[in-house]
């Protein structure tokens, strides 16, 4: 996984460069994704890590992916990420975590996913803007995906998409692991 302070850096570094070409100050960022301008100041001086769920935010209302925004690796047309590179974003004592493979910039940004859950654990996720889909394949398990209140079981070996601009939940509500590959599309910023 790659190391905490370089991904502080990179993040305070990237906000600052695309909150500039959005052309949004601090309080246009802070009401656009929600987070209060404090902490803004904070994450551009790389003094705080954020919660994951305040980086989404902020990567939504720039109309970019997390990746972008953890990226420390600038200027290459190909972007190569191993897998001990990868971004935990999330994890638990049980084992669940969340990681983050790649990301890119076309049309929206695009990001890929693999995540584990644990027997009875789950996460939720506040609603993305409209026009955002997510893939998913479950490769084992089985998980129960909810959206916007309705629960679906998805089983391994077989994958959903959905519009995730609608409160979602991931859980898994069996005796084993689930895994997950997951790819998130969201609309360029309007």
């Amino acid at each position: 996984m790659a190391d905490l302070d370089q991904l502080t850096q990179a993040l305070a570094r990237n906000l600052k460069r695309w909150r500039g070409e959005r052309g949004f100050t601090l309080d246009v960022l802070a009401a656009r994704a929600g987070v209060s301008r404090g902490m803004i100041i904070q994450i551009e001086q790389a003094r705080t890590n954020p919660s994951v769920g305040t980086t989404v935010k902020l990567a939504d209302a720039l109309g970019v992916s997390i990746t972008t925004l953890l990226d420390h690796e600038q200027g290459s047309p190909v972007q190569l990420v191993p897998g001990n590179q990868a971004v935990r974003l999330w994890s638990t004592e049980a084992g669940s975590s969340g990681i983050l493979h790649i990301g890119a910039e076309a049309r929206g940004p695009l990001e890929l996913w693999s995540w584990r859950l644990m027997p009875g654990e789950g996460t939720t996720s506040d609603p993305h803007p409209e026009g955002t889909v997510e893939l998913l394949h479950v490769t084992a398990g089985e998980l129960t995906l909810i959206v916007d209140g309705t629960a679906y079981a998805v089983p391994a070996g077989d994958c959903a998409s959905f519009e995730a601009h609608h409160p979602h939940t991931y859980r898994n509500d069996g005796p084993g692991p689930a895994e997950i590959t997951m790819t998130v599309s969201v609309p360029p910023p309007r």
